[in-house]
């Protein structure tokens, strides 16, 4: 399993890899934490899911200069402080340096978040 991109990504704020297979599948987990929480109730800001499923999709793909370039994703149930995610990625279609990747976002067999990302391969790193 070799991580080609997003380098120092932290895996306390996006997760921590289990499965890469590069330009097909990805597999990250994360624990939802207090610092995560937006009220007294435990709730977990859908950003966390969110960062959690884009970083998913880039670690299919799993190429030094891949970007998000778009999403359609529903969020379909709530993640509070101590929930586990799992969010499973596949890519499912490439096209030149496009990739559709789909990922769900599941906290044990409830499945939180679903969505496809239209990510893509650049030449060179967006910055330059």
């Amino acid at each position: 399993m070799e991580k080609k991109t997003h380098a120092l990504a932290r895996e306390g704020l996006l997760g921590t890899p289990l499965r890469i297979i590069t330009g097909e599948t990805s597999e990250v987990a994360l624990t939802a934490t207090e610092e995560m929480a937006v009220d007294e109730r435990g709730l977990i800001h859908g950003g966390f899911t969110f960062g959690l499923a884009d970083y998913a999709a880039m670690l299919a793909v799993n190429h030094p200069f891949v970007v998000l370039g778009g999403s359609e994703c529903r969020f379909l149930a709530p993640v509070k402080v101590g929930d586990s995610m799992i969010a499973s990625a596949s890519v499912e279609e490439t096209k030149g340096r496009r990739r559709s990747v789909s990922v769900d976002v599941n906290v044990g067999d409830v499945k939180v978040f679903t969505s496809v990302f239209a990510c893509f391969v650049l030449e060179a790193h967006i910055l330059d």
